[in-house]
């Protein structure tokens, strides 16, 4: 049986906890013990996005690679609430089947970030007409995201129908 939108949601809930505390501990380092680091978001534009990147977007994706792959077969959240990832045969996904949810999973939050990056270099300048595209396609996505998750008949999400996965009860 297919897990349904409040058990993703909370199963999210409880592993976006341990990424609070990754970002917590993160801050903690970069404003306590590396105050240097923070001259890395203040020059280039690609450079900031990068070391962004680099400190938060890929150590969560890896998380949620490896979590939901055949190395660690659920997440925390996935763990807690009883449900788990699989391909169209029930298998726990490969990893890179797991790779490219991932990747479409997190494209509004990536979105998200390469824009507000942008808006903050921006200042009071014009938004030009791209951003708001960029913007359009970040809400478009999100809503896809949680309406297909909602109305479709197995409960999956788009990246989901997009991938071939499904959340399952355990």
């Amino acid at each position: 049986m297919n897990a349904n939108f409040i058990m993703r949601f909370k199963a999210f809930m409880l592993d976006y906890l341990l990424i609070f505390a990754y970002l917590v501990v993160l801050a903690i380092f970069n404003i306590l013990i590396f105050p240097s680091v923070q001259s890395l978001f203040n020059g280039s534009l690609v450079l900031a996005q990068f070391t962004g990147f680099l400190m938060v977007t890929l150590p969560v994706s890896l998380y949620f690679i490896i979590s939901d792959s055949v190395i660690g077969r659920q997440s925390f959240g996935k763990r807690r609430m009883g449900i788990k990832v699989v391909n169209e045969r029930d298998e726990t996904l490969p990893i890179l089947h797991a790779i490219f949810r991932t990747i479409l999973k997190f494209l509004p939050w990536e979105l998200s970030h390469y824009l507000v990056y942008r808006l903050v270099y921006l200042g009071d300048g014009e938004v030009p007409l791209n951003y708001y595209i960029i913007g359009g396609i970040i809400y478009t996505l999100m809503f896809a995201y949680i309406l297909t998750t909602l109305f479709t008949k197995r409960k999956r999400s788009l990246y989901d129908i997009v991938v071939r996965t499904q959340v399952i009860r355990v």
